[in-house]
């Protein structure tokens, strides 16, 4: 289609140059691509522009998701497909397009901003394209998100075309395999490949007859027992090594490296907020991370002790949560060095202070924004601490959004071990233009400190999981999170031309799950903890207490309900708006809101303080307070999966109103209580909920979308009760098939063997990237944290 975009633009020459200066008439440098699609139909719709419909002009225009008008100039870049672009340069007087490359196109962006011409400036380019041209990569778009099943597919072909070298590459990682110094698969009598070889094939004789019970007896042909708990697993085991050294193939070499005995320990690192197991959720930066990493690290711990066993060893696993120790604690146990995690073994949550340039230790809470002066020494104390309290280095550091991430880029490399990012929400997507001004809202976001933090540990994790397939690229019409990272530019700063590669085959889909001990159907009465009943009754329909506002007149609606904290993005007012300016939604159904606190001076939050101001003035409109009820934030998981089942027993629903959500874990909380759930179509619902099916989505930008459709379900219930209990029951479905903890533990691990066999045979590859990053961390980020540091002290805030 661009390829022909000439000819189009001289046969079309007079409608376009009217549609191109009504474009340059809005005075507005930067379009995206809804309101260029909207100015387009527009225009297609009057008579002298609709000769444009279905021309490759419509199809550049509808691909377009940034447009720079410089008159009489605009650049255009067009995404292509999925992950895939292409930029243009439009001379809209003389008709004539021409294909540019990303720098050009990022320039013009920055002179939209700043208005310097070119060449008035020297700008850092950052481009690590020449570190990955001879790195495996996906080719097409619908494998993005399933790295580790290419991955395993290239491996077995570079095992297979090294010949005699692929063998000694597999015998070197085995023999690297310790635990508190005893080998676990192979001892000193095999020395090499030839030699293993032919001791699989006599152990593989011997095991033949061997009992299912049997005790470890291989050792004399330099076997150590971590090959399995029985003569079964065992001899499967050395099969599939003998099949790969014979002929190596995907699916057997995956198989095999999901059998070693390699993840004993794991550090889970997520530094900001209030982390703990209770009175935490709600607090500011406090929400469903934690929930996420202490059921992630219960199911990572069965998962453990059930692959250790299987692997013939007693071995006990260790997982460690490092966070931050906060001297104020508010209330919570975020002030104790060291916290056993309920619900399992042997997990700890491992508290380390933030210190200050001087070694003082930082006593308050602090913003996730204002975290980068404290993560590089951060990182070298929890080093200290977990070999402490370990006894060794971890096998595996796992790092949790930006702040997280980028300390587990600093330890993995400090300690050797692989490294896995997730990200959980990237706030580059979240803020409409938030690269290109950043300057704007530096002193609140430090928006500098966090991309700079973001693309360098992205380009250092091994691999990195995500919950859905659009967080990494997106749909059709938007961009995807890590793919925004692909190029952009912080004008006055540096440019991103290579960032991140969407194909990289490091992004893997694993999608967490609901504590199933918690969240289940409202329909197993026997579950429900009876001492719990009063306690939601009150809390739903009691009287106003100082913790909640607003009482249900009619107590027999149904009722809508929604939780999260308070910030623009999670958008709450946004549904007590819409509920409000809908008369049939009232009339059918109660609003129930918890999330956040009702005082507006008890929040040192600027976003939630705001949010807290505008759900008083809506609930101020007559007649709100007798059917919409807001209560403060639970922290107690339990009520909170009681509140879901009360829910859904008067015949109600779930709404995730955000503007943006990155997966949903709330969403999948209400399904596997049985609630039909209305979710944003802006991130991972999308892709949780079958709409109509198990759910809807709902857009919840376009004023009055959302509320219709819920007055619409309501009213099909009212015609036909079956209606919700079909959703229902496709909901407890939907999750118990696609979103359990169980499923996540065994992929977590399967992915970490795997991930570490490549980083086994590729380590030297990525000595080069690694150095050009630390120069980027060096140069780029330590200025950047430093100058956040002096603009909290009242400093200037310039950098070095």
């Amino acid at each position: 289609m661009i390829e022909t975009l000439p000819d189009v633009l001289h046969e079309h020459r007079e409608p376009l140059y009217l549609l191109f200066r009504h474009l340059h008439a809005l005075d507005r440098p930067i379009l995206g691509w809804a309101e260029l699609v909207h100015q387009y139909d527009a225009f297609a719709s009057t008579p002298v522009g609709e000769c444009l419909r279905d021309t490759e002009v419509e199809w550049v225009l509808r691909r377009t998701q940034k447009a720079v008008a410089a008159d009489p100039l605009l650049y255009l870049a067009v995404r292509e497909r999925v992950a895939r672009w292409r930029y243009l340069e439009l001379h809209t007087h003389e008709m004539e397009v021409r294909e540019i490359g990303v720098a050009e196109y990022l320039a013009a962006k920055e002179r939209s901003v700043d208005g310097r011409g070119p060449g008035e400036r020297y700008v850092l380019e950052i481009d690590l394209s020449p570190f990955e041209r001879d790195f495996p990569k996906l080719t097409k778009p619908e494998e993005i998100g399933h790295g580790v099943e290419f991955l395993n597919r290239h491996l077995s072909a570079r095992l297979a075309a090294l010949g005699d070298e692929g063998p000694q590459h597999l015998f070197e990682f085995l023999r690297v395999h310790q635990v508190d110094g005893r080998s676990l698969m192979l001892n000193e009598l095999i020395r090499n490949a030839d030699e293993l070889y032919e001791a699989l094939k006599k152990a593989l004789d011997q095991l033949q007859d061997a009992e299912r019970d049997w005790s470890w007896s291989l050792r004399h042909l330099g076997f150590e027992p971590g090959w399995g708990r029985t003569a079964q697993r065992a001899r499967e085991t050395m099969a599939l090594l003998l099949d790969v050294l014979d002929r190596p193939d995907a699916d057997t070499l995956a198989a095999f490296l999901e059998r070693i005995p390699m993840i004993f320990s794991i550090a889970i690192l997520s530094p900001h907020g209030f982390f703990g197991q209770a009175n935490v959720l709600g607090k500011p930066d406090t929400g469903g991370q934690v929930v996420y990493i202490l059921d992630q690290v219960r199911a990572l711990e069965r998962a453990m002790h059930h692959s250790i066993r299987e692997q013939g060893l007693e071995v006990v696993p260790r997982i460690l949560v490092v966070t931050r120790l906060i001297p104020e604690a508010d209330g919570t146990s975020c002030d104790q060095p060291v916290e056993h995690i309920l619900g399992t073994r042997n997990a700890r949550i491992l508290r380390i202070p933030f210190r200050t340039s001087e070694g003082e230790i930082v006593q308050e809470w602090t913003s996730r924004f204002e975290v980068w002066p404290y993560l590089e020494r951060f990182a070298v104390d929890a080093e200290r601490e977990l070999l402490a309290e370990i006894g060794h280095r971890p096998d595996i550091v796992v790092g949790n959004y930006s702040d997280g991430n980028l300390v587990a880029s600093i330890l993995a490399h400090r300690l050797g071990v692989t490294q896995c990012n997730i990200a959980h929400a990237l706030e580059k997507t979240k803020y409409q233009d938030s690269d290109l001004r950043w300057s704007d809202l530096e002193e609140e976001y430090h928006f500098s400190c966090q991309f700079t933090a973001d693309l360098i540990a992205m380009n250092t994790a091994d691999f990195i999981i995500t919950s859905t397939y659009q967080e990494i690229a997106g749909t059709k019409e938007s961009v995807g999170q890590y793919e925004s990272y692909q190029s952009f530019t912080l004008p006055g700063l540096y440019r991103v031309v290579a960032g991140i590669d969407c194909f990289d085959p490091k992004f893997n889909i694993v999608s967490p799950g609901a504590d199933p001990e918690v969240f289940f159907p409202h329909s197993e009465e026997w579950r429900r903890p009876a001492e719990l009943k009063d306690e939601i009754t009150s809390l739903v329909f009691g009287d106003g207490d100082g913790l909640s506002r607003g009482t249900f007149a009619d107590a027999g609606k149904p009722i809508l309900f929604a939780m999260s904290r308070l910030d623009v993005i999670k958008n709450m007012s946004g549904l007590l708006e819409w509920y409000a300016d809908s008369e049939e939604l009232r009339e059918r159904t109660n609003l129930l809101l918890v999330g956040g606190t009702l005082d507006v001076d008890r929040s040192n939050d600027r976003d939630e303080r705001e949010q807290v101001r505008r759900m008083h003035e809506l609930m101020d409109r007559p007649g709100l307070d007798s059917s919409v009820r807001w209560i403060e934030m639970q922290t107690d998981k339990n009520r909170v999966g009681g509140i879901y089942r009360f829910v859904a027993d008067t015949r109600g629903a779930f709404v995730q109103p955000a503007l943006f959500e990155a997966f949903g874990l709330t969403v999948v909380e209400a399904m596997s209580s049985g609630l039909p759930v209305f979710a944003t179509r802006y991130g991972g619902p999308l892709e949780i909920i079958e709409d109509g099916i198990s759910g809807f989505h709902i857009d919840t930008v376009s004023d009055g979308d959302a509320a219709a459709t819920m007055v619409a379900f309501f009213r099909e219930c009212e015609e036909d009760p079956e209606t919700w209990t079909r959703m229902s029951k496709a909901a407890i479905e939907r999750v118990h098939s696609h979103y359990t903890w169980e499923r996540y533990a065994n992929q977590l691990l399967r992915l970490s063997r795997i991930y570490g066999f490549w980083r086994h045979i590729s380590s030297l590859e990525r000595a080069e990237t690694r150095r050009y990053l630390e120069m980027f961390y060096g140069l780029m980020f330590r200025p950047l944290a430093k100058r956040v540091d002096s603009m909290a002290s009242g400093g200037d805030g310039q950098t070095a």
